[in-house]
Order: structure tokens, then C-alpha cells, then sequence
């Protein structure tokens, strides 16, 4: 549980520098901390550093898996909120999903009002 007085984190990964700019200005408002890297290795080494309430993923990245990279982090920090977006939300099962815990799909392109209520609502906002 988050402690009421701490400012909730929620970090971003996308490999889209446009992607990743477009969700920190639709989220910018919210009064959480953003973290955004466009790297999954450096989202690795914040979580294993920092405290995260929430990490927002893309599914497909240069190099690298966005389910992968929720899997790891449930690993790191089991109480982090999981959500993966992606443009391919049909390849992705809901079981395998569900497997690794994670909280929502959010379809691309997304609502951005949709998205800050599903953030508020997992970040106890």
C-alpha cells in the first residue's frame, strides 16, 4: 500500500520518443512523479532502485518484449501496477496476461481520459 504523504510513481517505456512524449503531456497533470525511458534496461535498474506504483510498457520494442519486461518487473516489485499498450492488442491472450499479473491492455491509439482513470484508479488517486 502506498503511503498517502509520498508522491506515486509511474514510469513510462516506450522505444517512441513521440509515444513517450505523448504520454507524459496527457499525464503531466496528474501530480504523480513520471519516470520515462524509452530503454527496458534502464526501467529495470529504477526498479530495482526506486520505489514504482505503477509502469505503463509498450508491447513491441526494438530489442525487446513489453510482457517480458512486466514479467521482470513483477519479479523486482511484485506491488507495482502493470499495464501494457500496444498497437496489436489482438495478439496479445488474456491468459497470458493474467500469468504475469498485469492490469490492463491499453489499446493503441489510446483515450487519453480513459487512460488517467485507469492510472488514478491503480495509483489510488
Amino acid at each position: 500500500m502506498s503511503d498517502p504523504a509520498r508522491t506515486p510513481t509511474l514510469l513510462i517505456v516506450d522505444d517512441e520518443p513521440r509515444i513517450l512524449s505523448a504520454l507524459r503531456r496527457c499525464l503531466r497533470r496528474e501530480g504523480w512523479r513520471i519516470l520515462a525511458t524509452s530503454q527496458p534496461d534502464e526501467a529495470l535498474r529504477w526498479l530495482a532502485g526506486e520505489r514504482i506504483e505503477a509502469l505503463l510498457s509498450d508491447h513491441k520494442m526494438r530489442g525487446a518484449s513489453g510482457l517480458r519486461l512486466l514479467e521482470a518487473a513483477a519479479g523486482i516489485q511484485p506491488s507495482t501496477v502493470r499495464f501494457l499498450i500496444s498497437g496489436w492488442p489482438d495478439e496479445i491472450s488474456a491468459e497470458r496476461l493474467a500469468a504475469i499479473g498485469v492490469h490492463a491492455l491499453i489499446p493503441k491509439p489510446w483515450d487519453d481520459t480513459a487512460l488517467r482513470a485507469l492510472l488514478r484508479e491503480a495509483l489510488g488517486a
